[in-house]
């Protein structure tokens, strides 16, 4: 059994199973980190319907159980989410976790989706503060940096407005999240902020490993690093990914192909998705979406359990025989080429 992280609160958490989730030191900030952790871009309408009620359960139970790590942001249904989460999080102790929300991205129309000025930003910390009903968040980062005009605002504006909130208290760390690791990276080793985290997802996965190039970097500077959506927003999964999902037809195909084949099997992909994540070294959490305490239960029934000898099977054929068959298998550059094409248009 494990030790207890600094998080545990007797009489709140259920310390068996605290004992048996795994923590890591995230970087250089002192935290401790549960290997799987808590997305809420489904405490909206993003991801089709959700409930208050088992929003909230979900979090209660995933505390209670271990997870420690909460990740939100305004853009998750333009403040739904914080709202929710803010609501799932009253009469819970302040110690029981850890939060990070984001800035910069925000509004569902692409003239009024980012600004990364200094004014705005400083009026979003404000507003998830309000929304979450918490005086700080643990980390605050900067949103989808590839969608700057340049990465010059992020450096001269974002980053240190954040700094400043940094410095009221508002924020303990640091962070930056996106898609493009290179672009990451390029903000990183650019910046004049001290950077405590980054995020990237789908990008340490069954489909995509892009960021293993890239962990050297991220240790070299004692980053704290999130693995998140190992699922891809769907692609492995059963349910399949929402309508908005960015990947080309390509790499929606073969996903089809390798949910069928799961399901002919009688085997969970989205199961097959996340062991692969655990498996990985280099990632200090894995940041999966639950937004009902079937996902979270399957989900830690997972990471406890691992997977079964006839699911390994299936999990090796996936990837060898079916996700093989691409040799592209990001969508970068999609997203952003079509929100300054509606931009300017």
């Amino acid at each position: 059994m494990g030790e207890l992280p600094e998080t545990f609160v007797p009489g709140f958490h259920n310390e068996a199973e605290v004992r048996k989730m795994k923590y890591s030191k995230f970087g250089n900030t002192g935290m401790s980190v549960s290997k799987l952790s808590l997305g809420t871009g489904g405490f909206c309408l993003n991801y089709g319907q959700f409930s208050l009620e088992q929003c909230k359960t979900t979090v209660h139970e995933a505390l209670k159980n271990g997870i420690n790590y909460i990740d939100t942001a305004p853009w998750y249904g333009h403040g739904v989410s914080e709202e929710v989460l803010g609501k799932c999080l009253e009469g819970i102790p302040r110690k029981a976790y850890y939060i990070a929300t984001k800035v910069a991205r925000y509004e569902a129309d692409p003239k009024l989706m980012f600004d990364f000025t200094a004014k705005k930003t400083k009026e979003s910390i404000e507003l998830s503060l309000k929304r979450l009903g918490l005086d700080y968040v643990d980390v605050l980062q900067v949103h989808d940096v590839e969608f700057a005009p340049s990465l010059d605002i992020v450096l001269n504006e974002t980053l240190p407005t954040v700094k400043e909130a940094q410095s009221q208290g508002k924020a303990r760390f640091i962070g930056v999240t996106g898609y493009p690791v290179s672009v990451l990276a390029d903000c990183i080793k650019r910046s004049s902020v001290k950077i405590d985290m980054v995020l990237c997802y789908t990008r340490l996965s069954m489909l995509n490993q892009t960021v293993k190039e890239y962990l050297p970097l991220f240790k070299e500077k004692n980053l704290g690093f999130v693995n998140a959506a190992a699922h891809c927003m769907g692609l492995l999964s059963s349910a399949g990914p929402p309508e908005w999902h960015p990947a080309p037809k390509d790499i929606r195909d073969v996903c089809t192909e390798a949910r069928e084949y799961c399901k002919k099997n009688n085997v969970e992909l989205g199961k097959l998705a996340l062991q692969y994540a655990l498996q990985e070294d280099g990632p200090h959490t894995n940041l999966v979406g639950m937004n009902t305490t079937d996902l979270l239960k399957l989900n830690l029934d997972g990471y406890h359990k691992g997977i079964t000898q006839k699911e390994k099977e299936v999990s090796d054929y996936v990837k060898n025989k079916i996700l093989s068959k691409l040799t592209k298998t990001d969508w970068e550059g999609i997203e952003v080429a079509r929100y300054w094409e509606t931009v300017k248009g």
